[in-house]
Formats: C-alpha cells, sequence, structure tokens
C-alpha cells in the first residue's frame, strides 16, 4: 500500500469511465510486490485453505468479499519477499522483485479493456488531464513568487525567481498517486547534478467529457522538490533493443 484511504472525486476505473460515475469511492494506491504462477490452493500452498477459499469465493460471486485472518510468511517466502513479518512489519518496496503493473495484469479480452489503472486511452482526456495538472503546478509556483515559463520538454516548467532557477516535471492521472510514466530523458534530466528539478503530482482529476470541450478540475496533490530517482524506486517499463549487424 503506497498511500493511505482517500474519498475519489474522479471516475478512473473502466466501468466508472463507461459509466462516467463514481462505483468505488474509498481507494488507497498499491503497487504489484511479484507474481507468482502454479499457486497450490490447498492445504499446504502459501495461503491457506481459508485465504483460498476466499479467492475462490470472491471469484465466483461478484462483490463478495471475506475477511480472513492469516499469517502472510508463507506468502512472502514464496514471493521472494525478505522479510520477516510481524504486526508491525513494514515491507521493503525497493527490496521486493519489482514486477510493473502490466506483467500482473490479466490477459486483454473483449469484455476487459486494455491499459493499467493509471492509463487513459482517450487522448483528448488525456490532454486535459495535463494541461489541469500544469495549470495548477504553474499557479502554484506563480502564487510563490516565480516566473514561469511552460516549456513541454526537455521538461514541463521552467521557473526562476531572483538569481534561483528551478526546473518542473509535471504529472497527472485520474487515479491514485502511486506511481507515474518517466522517459529516460526525463530521468536523466533529474539525475543531472547541475539541474534543481521537482516533481509535482496531481492526482484524483476529475474530468467532464461529456461537451465538446473536455474540462478538467480538483486534484490531490503530490510535490517532491529536488527530486532525484532513486535506482530502487525505477521499474523497467520497455527495452530498446540493438539490431544485430548481418
Amino acid at each position: 500500500m503506497r498511500e493511505r484511504f482517500y474519498e475519489a472525486q474522479a471516475p478512473h476505473w473502466p466501468d466508472e469511465e463507461a459509466e462516467s460515475a463514481i462505483k468505488y469511492p474509498v481507494r488507497f494506491g498499491i503497487e504489484p510486490l511479484a507474481v507468482l504462477h502454479d499457486v497450490s490452493l490447498g492445504e499446504d500452498g502459501p495461503l491457506g485453505l481459508a485465504a483460498s477459499d476466499a479467492i475462490r469465493v470472491s471469484g465466483t460471486q461478484r462483490g463478495i468479499g471475506m475477511l480472513i485472518d492469516m499469517n502472510p510468511q508463507p506468502l512472502l517466502d514464496a514471493a521472494g519477499i525478505p522479510a520477516q513479518w510481524s504486526e508491525q512489519q513494514t515491507v521493503a518496496l525497493n527490496r521486493t522483485p519489482g514486477f510493473t503493473a502490466e506483467q500482473v495484469k490479466p490477459p486483454k479480452s473483449p469484455e476487459r479493456p486494455s491499459g493499467g489503472a493509471g492509463f487513459v486511452s482517450d487522448p483528448k482526456k488525456r490532454k486535459a488531464i495535463e494541461l489541469h495538472a500544469e495549470d495548477m503546478a504553474v499557479a502554484h509556483y506563480e502564487r510563490d513568487g516565480w516566473t514561469v515559463v511552460r516549456l513541454g520538454k526537455p521538461y514541463d516548467l521552467h521557473c526562476t525567481r531572483g538569481g534561483e532557477e528551478r526546473r518542473v516535471e509535471v504529472k497527472g492521472t485520474t487515479g491514485a498517486a502511486t506511481s507515474v510514466d518517466l522517459t529516460i530523458n526525463e530521468v536523466e534530466h533529474a539525475r543531472d547534478l547541475q539541474n534543481t528539478v521537482d516533481l509535482y503530482v496531481v492526482s484524483d482529476i476529475k474530468v467532464e467529457v461529456r461537451t465538446d470541450n473536455y474540462t478538467a478540475s480538483g486534484g490531490r496533490v503530490l510535490h517532491l522538490h529536488d527530486w532525484v530517482p532513486a535506482e530502487e524506486d525505477l521499474r523497467p517499463r520497455s527495452f530498446e533493443y540493438r539490431l544485430p549487424y548481418v
């Protein structure tokens, strides 16, 4: 769990998007820790009989959930997560296998739209989200006395105040603030010691799509000053393959 519970203000999940309504108002941010295949659901499996039965029930009866008292240690061991469970246990995410959302999402089907929780397939809506997040960031820095120039590339905002300079990367989403997509250029720019970079993330953005001009509003802000993305917080989403010379 990466973020505390909060009450949603924006439709986010595919069925919410389709109906333009909030169906799951209580949300929290999560990140996948590991992927397990061919896991036994029997008594000898890492879940035990009670949790295994709860999974069967939730898979056959939609909307039915069960509260289970179980020891998670066998599951942590099976996933290769180096943690010894206790009542106050905090799992270090930078020591987990580090699977991405793409690796754990179910296969595509006609009934299940493609794309992860943070992905918006409608380019017009995606642009509205990006512009709203950027507008909020600009307003924030201007209130603090900065002169702001919108760039877009190699970073979103260039801020100056007296002899100070600050560069800002802006991200927006309708979901929780759990992770954001970064290009290799954005990572290298933020890691350059010559640059002072902030990360400004606006989550839970609401978008009105029932008019020709999509209108975005609201949002919860996560503001990271002097941001340098750490290696353990980066997860590979794709690879560049150099073709062999023939």
